[in-house]
């Protein structure tokens, strides 16, 4: 019986093998990724500095850059340093790693997307109850749920792709480590595995696009009765967060709610999620949300008249 050894490294066939296209995407996604850090650290500073986790939307928004920040970082620095690199590898752990963590963080902003859909019901459909249903306690025991949930589907998504064995060939059609692109390469039959990762991602995406879309359907119900000016503030709130929806889970539910299958738009596809939406939220929360925007302009613009 031939014994099966197990690859050490993998290598990534990146974006492209065009010269040119590779020089020109490290320009646009260095800038990419550093508008991204750079605006989800304001906010968290906006937060923190500001005194501002006493409301439930900004003690959210702060994790959710928080989350952003970290999800980005997962992929990107790697993404971007291989497109010069003329071998794109990365070792088994790190693959591994990879996969965790960025399954960890990308369930996670789902969760705390959806939580934040649930806080914008509380503050608009039931205004007088509001402080009492999202107390300090509560938004804890949520963000505890979040971190949980994100750590046991990922966790599920590691163990089933690091019991299979990968003998070769060890070139992954991606630029980072996915579970479809990962599960093409092993040497053994992955039908039932690949089942099994679709309906736990799958269930995830589409369970909070459900209650997410719920949510702001019943929303803008109850707006009917609200005056003007109220309909306004509760529009620019929750049409960010909407716009932020809709980047985030078109490219997540066309990636995971499939068969284990790979197509040839599916690494232009993961640039959405994994580097133009962490880089989109600071932006659409601060032009779209007034009340984030104005919490900025009192702060730091507080910190400058007195640096002056």
């Amino acid at each position: 019986m031939e014994k099966i050894i197990n690859v050490t490294e993998f290598i990534f066939l990146g974006l492209s093998q065009n010269p040119e296209v590779t020089k020109v995407c490290f320009v646009v996604f260095s800038f990419f990724y550093t508008v991204s850090l750079l605006g989800n650290l304001l906010i968290i500073l906006t937060v923190c500095i500001g005194n501002l986790f006493k409301s439930p939307m900004y003690f959210f928004l702060d994790y959710l850059s928080f989350v952003d920040i970290c999800y980005s970082s997962v992929i990107a620095p790697k993404m971007i340093t291989d497109l010069l690199a003329k071998t794109k590898n990365i070792s088994y752990v790190g693959c591994m790693f990879q996969l965790f963590w960025s399954h960890f963080f990308g369930s996670t902003e789902i969760f705390l997307l959806t939580t934040m859909a649930y806080d914008r019901y509380v503050a608009i459909c039931k205004p007088l109850h509001y402080t009492t249903i999202m107390d300090r306690n509560r938004c804890n025991s949520m963000l505890l749920g979040i971190w949980i949930g994100g750590f046991i589907h990922s966790l599920l998504q590691l163990a089933l792709v690091a019991q299979l064995p990968f003998c070769g060939p060890n070139e992954i059609d991606h630029y980072f480590c996915d579970v479809h692109p990962v599960l093409k390469l092993a040497c053994t039959d992955t039908y039932v595995v690949g089942i099994v990762l679709t309906v736990n991602s799958g269930t995830i995406a589409l369970g909070g696009f459900v209650i997410l879309l719920i949510s702001y359907t019943v929303i803008l119900i109850s707006l009917r009765k609200q005056s003007a000016d109220g309909r306004r503030k509760a529009l620019s709130t929750c049409g960010s967060h909407i716009c932020v929806v809709t980047i985030f889970f078109g490219p997540c539910t066309f990636m995971y709610m499939r068969p284990d299958t790979t197509f040839s738009e599916d690494k232009i596809v993961a640039v959405f999620y994994t580097i133009i939406t962490p880089m989109l939220n600071p932006l659409i929360y601060t032009l779209r949300n007034a009340e984030v925007k104005n919490a900025m302009k009192k702060l730091w613009g507080k910190k400058f008249y007195l640096r002056d």
